[in-house]
């Protein structure tokens, strides 16, 4: 990329970076492994409701918010541990579909071996994991755990990162396309791809993903504005 390129992509994602303001915060505790009030159940469980493609803060949000108020309000549920080993039917109460139980429960019971500790034991493998092997990987391996809910699940765990999934793709090579890029389709190589963009243009590539959603509009409001009192909680 020569320096004419580069000062055009900066211009273009700082266009889009200026719609979203407040999101800093959001990464940075995402990183520190805080989101959902620390609670690394509640992480596991987003990820796993996340990867079946549903609408994330119309679908998403509210169920794992009704998890919550069930299982760990009423401390039914306060450990990686002791989600690895819910009764299904119960959880079903909540979210109906058993492929997320499956992969939910297996990936707690996975990182419930890591440390007694939850964020330890997700910020340990996260750490760890690596991404060009991530089909080897103890979690990579879990069915029904695609590139997307890894990444996702390697971004709560403190990894500065991006996710592939098709908006984060859509809007990122849209924008290489506008400063006369070659758009990017590969997984792999478009995680490092949108990762030196970021950094290219003096932003974190966490920030550069969760933009590519919060830009997106619902009906005549931008996701940033419609969810903004919500991305406090989560």
């Amino acid at each position: 990329m020569d320096a004419g390129q580069l000062s055009l992509l900066k211009k273009i994602v700082d266009s889009y970076m200026g719609r979203v303001s407040g999101l800093r915060e959001h990464c940075e505790r995402c990183l520190r492994t805080e989101r959902w009030g620390g609670s690394v159940v509640l992480m596991v469980v987003d990820a796993s409701f996340t990867s079946i493609g549903l609408n994330y803060f119309t679908a998403v949000v509210p169920k794992v918010e009704e998890f919550n108020k069930r299982f760990i309000e009423t401390g039914r549920i306060k450990s990686l541990k002791q989600l690895s080993k819910a009764n299904l039917s119960e959880l079903k109460k909540v979210w109906r579909n058993r492929r997320s139980w499956s992969i939910a429960r297996s990936i707690a019971s996975y990182l419930a071996t890591l440390s007694m500790h939850d964020k330890e034991a997700l910020r340990t493998w996260a750490g760890n994991a690596s991404l060009e092997n991530w089909r080897e990987d103890p979690v990579g391996r879990i069915k029904g755990v695609g590139l997307v809910t890894f990444q996702y699940l390697r971004m709560m765990g403190g990894v500065d990162t991006v996710m592939p999934d098709k908006i984060v793709k859509r809007v990122v090579n849209g924008i290489l396309a506008e400063a006369g890029c070659e758009p990017v389709e590969e997984d792999l190589r478009f995680i490092k791809t949108a990762e030196q963009v970021a950094l290219s243009c003096g932003y974190r590539p966490i920030e550069l993903c969760w933009m590519t959603w919060l830009v997106q509009r619902e009906g005549s409001m931008m996701r940033m504005e419609k969810y903004s009192r919500l991305l406090s909680k989560i």
